[in-house]
């Protein structure tokens, strides 16, 4: 069913006739993810302990970013 609605020509339309409004959905697409992901990370990473919580999420990204040598080749498709 998704991959019917992603191949639709309506869809494609849209996307080339007001691509500043398929920008904006893109945008707001992006902040929903985020905002889910960070309220799971609120309610189940240490949730009684907030500091502990955001210090331990700081330094998880920060491994992460250090393990893959801070590149961003790979989003530059």
């Amino acid at each position: 069913m998704l991959k019917q609605i992603k191949d639709s020509s309506r869809l494609t339309q849209f996307k080339t006739r007001y691509p500043n409004a398929n920008a904006i959905i893109i945008v707001f697409a992006i902040v929903m993810v985020w905002r889910g992901a960070w309220g799971l990370l609120d309610t189940y990473f240490f949730p009684g302990s907030p500091t502990f919580s955001f210090l331990s999420c700081i330094a998880i990204g920060a491994l992460i970013l250090y393990l893959d040598d801070f590149r961003i080749e790979n989003l530059k498709r």
